[in-house]
């Protein structure tokens, strides 16, 4: 018997892995929210082609606690089955040239952001829904070989732990909470750098399908494998 389609929201999901993730979503059949600051042609192509399985939500600031709320609002009354949050920044920096003001705009984007969408979308999720976080491991404090890339790195550590209290809050409830890291993928972000975007999403897609209170607060590559903190 055929699983009943599934209602998905997807924060960046305007280029990259947010688009791809949404058009793989949309292919197999669940529904699709596809939030965004600015929608992009691509995501309107693909939101115009799906036959009403992706609704597009713009002027989505995750920075911003009205913004996050005016989305909420609209949202008001709908089951979310699982919540992507994967909007994120990436600004290089070194020891060097250390760019604090990057890191602050990546600490309120990547690890802030997840957790403001999070506590302002509760009310809609239910028990057995879903909540995959796309972080890094270039958050990891045990993998990291190389140093540098410091507002970047510390912004994932900071949303990793994030997403562990989240689980052990919504486990109760429950709701489980998955922390995932896409790989190296060629995106804007990366400079073109990696593997391609539908790969990655795929691997995102198969760990969020696992994705149980068994496994809630696991840190995980999309390839499956368990991931040092």
């Amino acid at each position: 018997m055929a699983e009943s389609p599934r209602t998905v929201l997807v924060t960046g999901a305007n280029r990259g892995i947010g688009l791809e993730l949404a058009a793989q979503l949309a292919a197999r059949g669940d529904r699709v929210i596809a939030a965004c600051r600015e929608t992009t042609p691509e995501l309107d192509a693909l939101a115009r082609d799906s036959r009403d399985a992706v609704r597009v939500e713009r002027g989505v600031e995750v920075t911003s606690d009205a913004s996050v709320a005016d989305l909420a609002s609209r949202l008001a009354g709908l089951t979310l089955d699982v919540l992507v949050l994967n909007a994120g920044v990436l600004h290089p920096d070194a020891l060097d040239a250390l760019d604090l003001d990057g890191a602050r705009k990546q600490f309120e984007v990547n690890a802030l952001g997840p957790l403001r969408v999070a506590k302002a979308l509760l009310p809609n999720l239910r028990e057995g829904s879903k909540i995959a976080i796309v972080t890094s491991r270039m958050g990891s404090l045990a993998d990291n070989g190389s140093g540098g890339m410091y507002g970047y790195r510390m912004s994932k550590a900071a949303v990793n732990m994030a997403g562990v209290s989240l689980a052990r809050d919504l486990h109760p409830r429950g709701v489980a909470v998955g922390l995932l890291h896409p790989g190296m993928v060629a995106t804007g972000m990366t400079g073109g750098n990696g593997v391609p975007p539908a790969d990655a999403a795929r691997g995102l897609l198969a760990r969020i399908d696992e994705l149980d209170l068994a496994a809630t607060g696991s840190f995980r590559h999309a390839n499956g494998e368990a991931l040092p903190w």
